[in-house]
């Protein structure tokens, strides 16, 4: 993304929204992708969280609250992160919300991606976004949901937690973070230059220029270190928007550039 910006072009694969669904839907635990049904995937799930990797890192005395909590984040994966609001829900206390939290991310099961803004003494104010690292975890409480908040998020975490794992050996060295201010950001790339790559994640199968504002808010606001501004979506084409913008398919982020 840094290399070509919003030049960047990839070949068409055909997928629709349907089949990034389903992708988020199995994750990438081959134990679950080799379950046929959803059903059987979803008890994987279950049984996975709180009896497996949790355990060996902590003594969890109500193992149902730390499920509440899952459900909760998931419930509302890729927002923003209110330790205070989930304690209130869980009645329970917000540093013991914290604890459990820091415990998810040591055995990778979620993520925070913290706010950005264009000054690091104020980059850790904004609260961080949680996604769930295997997009499989995030859609197991929320499977029978049909509306479009709990797939577009389904969808934003997916990307995401592609993003993240493929910032692990990219020969670019860049951090993750999200946007918010006026509008919202789903996700910044930021490399050691100071340069940016915005991205707007969309499930819908086309593109509006006003799916571009909060880019186009932050590139106002960054000047030339503004590099790019994707729009990811679950449609097949690559489009110039103009002045760096453009849509990609989400396919684009494990396909050869054309």
């Amino acid at each position: 993304m840094f290399a070509q910006g919003a030049d960047l072009r990839t070949e068409p694969l055909g997928l629709r929204r349907r089949d990034y669904l389903d992708r988020a839907a199995r994750g990438g635990y081959p134990e679950a992708m080799h379950r046929d049904t959803p059903r059987r995937r979803q008890r994987f799930f279950d049984s996975y969280l709180i009896v497996r990797d949790v355990k060996q890192v902590a003594d969890i005395e109500h193992a149902a609250d730390m499920r509440r909590l899952l459900s909760l984040l998931a419930a509302q994966t890729s927002g923003l992160l209110s330790v205070n609001r989930l304690a209130g829900e869980l009645s329970i206390t917000a540093p013991t919300v914290r604890n459990y939290i820091e415990i998810l991310e040591t055995v990778f099961v979620v993520r925070r991606l913290p706010a950005w803004s264009a000054g690091t003494t104020t980059r850790t104010v904004g609260m961080p976004k949680v996604i769930f690292i295997d997009p499989g975890l995030a859609h197991t409480p929320t499977a029978s949901a049909t509306s479009d908040a709990p797939i577009g998020a389904l969808i934003g975490n997916f990307v995401l937690s592609e993003i993240a794992r493929q910032l692990t050996w990219s020969t670019v060295s860049a951090r993750l973070y999200h946007y918010r201010d006026q509008y919202e950001v789903d996700g910044v790339l930021e490399d050691n230059t100071g340069n940016i790559v915005g991205i707007e994640i969309k499930a819908a199968e086309t593109v509006r220029s006003n799916d571009f504002r909060g880019l186009r808010l932050l590139q106002r606001r960054l000047g030339p270190r503004f590099h790019a501004g994707l729009v990811l979506y679950c449609g097949s084409e690559s489009l110039s928007f103009g002045d760096n913008l453009a849509c990609l398919p989400i396919s684009a982020l494990w396909t050869t550039p054309t």
